[in-house]
């Protein structure tokens, strides 16, 4: 049934003339009978994996590109008469685009800018293999693995910075408690009653806390007036 289903164009060369017959074809081959040409060649989506390519980027970095390129042969005659092996022809041109988009990017730019830069290969590609008959339809960045010290040196960085924000976070927060505190002793220091109640409050709060009883020393004038009235 699969086969049933597969689809073949023919490209017969003969005398330089080129007869195209069927459908679209899934594999390729080539014979000699009298002094004929015959080409059955891939039309049907191809893919092509390229694992750990080790990458120099602008900064200095090297690093290791795992991706995919999504292609196929929309046009048989072009891919046959114009190269030699359109699919091998691809897959280095891919190779070597992949190599000089990511030569003129940073580290940052290309863990930050992953989509675009697929997207900029999927054109360039398509743009340079459009006389082979060839159409990528997509290219995919997988992976992008950093050396292990570079990895170390990255966490330490991001380490470090975090620290240095909260520590950023603990001296503002001193600051606007140590304001807070001035304007209260300004507050206090013009109102003496003001701080008679803050005593009473700390007191208070020592109070409930420890369950303790307090005893108020009063005045020597304040026992004098109460004596005397007896």
């Amino acid at each position: 049934q699969e086969q049933a289903e597969l689809q073949r164009e023919i490209l017969v060369f003969k005398f330089g003339k080129v007869l195209i017959l069927g459908d679209p074809i899934c594999f390729f081959f080539f014979s000699f009978p009298e002094h004929n040409f015959y080409f059955i060649t891939y039309l049907s989506p191809l893919t092509f994996f390229f694992f750990l390519l080790k990458i120099l980027t602008k900064d200095s970095v090297t690093i290791s590109v795992d991706g995919v390129v999504y292609y196929r042969v929309q046009n048989a005659t072009l891919a046959v008469a114009n190269i030699t092996n359109a699919d091998s022809a691809t897959r280095l041109l891919a190779q070597t685009t992949l190599r000089n988009v990511l030569g003129t990017k940073n580290l940052a730019e290309i863990l930050s800018d992953r989509e675009e830069i697929a997207h900029n290969m999927q054109v360039t590609l398509d743009e340079a293999t459009d006389d082979w008959g060839i159409k990528v339809e997509r290219v995919e960045i997988k992976d992008v693995k950093l050396p292990v010290q570079l990895q170390r040196a990255m966490a330490a960085e991001a380490e470090a910075a975090r620290e240095a924000r909260a520590k950023v976070i603990a001296a503002e927060g001193e600051m606007n408690a140590s304001r807070a505190l001035k304007e209260a002793s300004i507050v206090i220091t013009e109102s003496p009653a003001a701080l008679q109640l803050r005593y009473l409050q700390t007191l208070t709060t020592i109070a409930a806390e420890k369950n303790s009883t307090i005893v108020f020393p009063l005045p020597i004038d304040m026992l004098q007036g109460i004596m005397g009235r007896k």
